[in-house]
């Protein structure tokens, strides 16, 4: 983690593991935290990366979802800077 942001990379994996993953990230994800980077990628096939955008844009300590520059990362904003 620097600067507030953790990144998790979910290649490789299922949509029930990557949830998972996010899930404990969320959990690990301190007060100093404001961003989640999750890589998923976007050769593959976009379930990763539709499951990450529909599922924690209702999460409650997701604020927004921003999709980036990188269409194979999406961001999950927990708060403001």
């Amino acid at each position: 983690m620097t600067g507030g942001t953790i990144t998790i990379d979910l290649h490789g994996m299922n949509c029930a593991q990557a949830r998972a993953a996010v899930d404990a990230a969320l959990r690990r994800a301190g007060r100093s935290v404001y961003r989640l980077e999750v890589i998923h990628g976007y050769h593959a096939g976009n379930a990763l990366r539709d499951m990450v955008r529909t599922v924690y844009a209702r999460h409650p300590r997701v604020k927004r979802v921003e999709i980036g520059l990188n269409p194979g990362a999406t961001e999950l904003v927990l708060r403001e800077y």
